[in-house]
């Protein structure tokens, strides 16, 4: 670890941010770096200080609908590497920051996770990722949008029977058991944990974002009986997504689900375009969304709907398997 000036910083962040533009015209224009803990990491190029990073924390309780999405103790990693030697400057951050972790925190516990999203266009980090132990777990994925686009749905001819509307209130019963098996599916692909609190938080939070004046929040009916639903958050809820990409303002897809029974018929489809109408109408600039890297099904139909990989987390979990 190196003592390191501010202004010094602040070009390597800015040399950071003009590498990651060439690499992918989504990701933002510098990279910030919160002081976390306080420790700043520094890897040194042929003659000059190339790349910087910082060690986040964050610990959730059991009031904290965010242990659902992995482990309760997370480490995270962030680095600004300006090159030439992307390779060897992450190899050096990782190093120290394994050491980091090792003297100044617990990371014994199997409940925790060292964590670094990385670009996923930027293919010079991947074999130092998976050399100190980690693996890719999840996704943000974005679709740049346009005000003025007409959404069509293009996974093949409507289902018959099947009817999209607003949720509200009176909707809070369908939207929770749904909700929850989500989670319950996604729980095979090892990022998503269902806790004892996991049900009652989820109802709670499905219950404020229904309450709100016409919700992001879609069901599919057959019959009556809903058998999808899709909830997204507008742009004053997905400020703390807001920094991962330079295009403002930004939308979160939050929820997507479908009933077994009824995967592949286009509901999927349906319900997304309903949620890209109404980014449409909000003038809004890009949409994110998180899906598991091993889920079989995410990754072609996010595709088929216009989203496409932008950062990818990798983690060493317990966070004391890192290497």
């Amino acid at each position: 670890m190196s003592v390191i000036e501010e202004t010094v910083i602040a070009e390597i962040r800015a040399g950071a941010g003009r590498r990651l533009a060439a690499i992918d015209p989504l990701l933002p224009e510098t990279v910030n770096l919160p002081r976390g803990c306080g420790v700043i990491f520094a890897a040194d190029g042929s003659n000059h200080q190339a790349a910087v990073a910082s060690c986040e924390y964050w610990e959730g309780g059991p009031e904290s609908i965010g242990r659902t999405w992995g482990a309760s103790r997370r480490f995270r990693l962030i680095p600004a590497i300006a090159g030439p030697d992307v390779t060897a400057a992450l190899d050096a951050l990782i190093q120290q920051w394994s050491e980091h972790l090792a003297d100044a925190h617990d990371t014994d516990g199997e409940d925790t996770a060292a964590g670094i999203a990385w670009p996923s266009r930027d293919a010079e980090g991947i074999r130092v990722l998976l050399r100190h132990g980690m693996a890719p777990r999840s996704v943000v994925a974005a679709r740049a949008t346009r005000s003025d686009r007409v959404e069509h749905v293009t996974a093949g001819a409507e289902p018959a029977g099947i009817v999209i509307r607003r949720a509200g209130p009176a909707d809070i019963d369908a939207v929770a058991s749904l909700g929850i098996g989500l989670v319950r599916y996604d729980k095979y692909f090892g990022s998503v944990i269902e806790r004892p609190e996991t049900e009652e938080l989820l109802r709670r939070d499905s219950a404020d974002l229904l309450a709100a004046s016409e919700p992001w929040t879609w069901l599919a009916e057959r019959d009556g009986a809903a058998v999808g639903m899709l909830t997204g958050l507008r742009p004053e809820a997905s400020t703390w997504l807001a920094a991962t990409t330079r295009l403002a303002p930004v939308a979160y897809l939050q929820d997507g689900f479908v009933i077994g029974a009824e995967r592949g018929s286009g509901i999927g489809a349906m319900l997304t375009a309903a949620f890209h109408t109404e980014l449409a109408k909000a003038g809004v600039a890009v949409a994110l969304l998180h899906y598991s890297q091993v889920n079989p099904l995410s990754a072609p139909f996010w595709s088929q709907q216009g989203y496409r990989p932008l950062w990818t987390t990798w983690e060493a979990r317990p966070a004391r398997t890192l290497r």
